[in-house]
């Protein structure tokens, strides 16, 4: 069984309002994201933190599993936590992907698990154009250790500890737009 982990907690602060129930073309920041993890996965975990209800109410209608991280403002790491300890006992793997990265093509995700599977690394990363981003794959034997991370991190240090278990899925492309301000949703659009 793959799961997504949906990392959706943050406080949004450059945007200035809950960047991931913006707008784009009519659809949520993070339905665009959960839209393109889930097809490829056997169900996904959505971390929520700040304003959760909204977030969680821009999820209506989908199979989305919500887990709410109370303590979403002590940094990434948290939210990472929350996912991989919410993920059913059965999973082989996570995929990880970002709330605020609507237009990742979900066939990524898809490109991940054929990888993982055929070459049998623990990590299988997204690289666009040579630069590593989301979404990224990682199997059970390294759920430890993304659960004991700490602080305003996320998984990368466990990406980059043993390079020799890492793959990685070419695409070319530029990487996804993070939303992070405005003007980011202008450059989407």
């Amino acid at each position: 069984m793959i799961i997504g982990v949906l990392l959706a907690a943050g406080g949004a602060r450059r945007f200035g309002s809950q960047k991931l129930v913006a707008d784009v073309d009519g659809i949520p920041v993070v339905r665009r994201a959960f839209d393109a993890l889930s097809p490829s996965t056997d169900g996904v975990v959505v971390v929520v933190g700040s304003d959760s209800e909204v977030v969680t109410r821009a999820l209506d209608g989908t199979a989305a599993s919500i887990v709410v991280n109370s303590d979403w403002s002590l940094g990434l790491s948290t939210s990472l936590r929350c996912g991989i300890l919410a993920v059913p006992p059965s999973t082989e793997a996570v995929i990880v992907g970002l709330g605020d990265e609507p237009m990742v093509d979900g066939r990524i995700s898809r490109e991940l698990v054929r990888e993982w599977r055929r070459n049998n690394k623990s990590i299988v990363a997204a690289r666009y154009n040579g630069v590593q981003d989301h979404p990224v794959l990682f199997d059970r034997a390294v759920f430890d250790e993304l659960a004991s991370l700490e602080g305003d991190v996320g998984a990368k240090r466990v990406i980059n500890r043993l390079p020799e278990r890492v793959a990685f899925v070419d695409v070319s492309a530029p990487q996804p737009v993070d939303v992070d301000e405005p003007g980011d949703l202008d450059r989407i659009e």
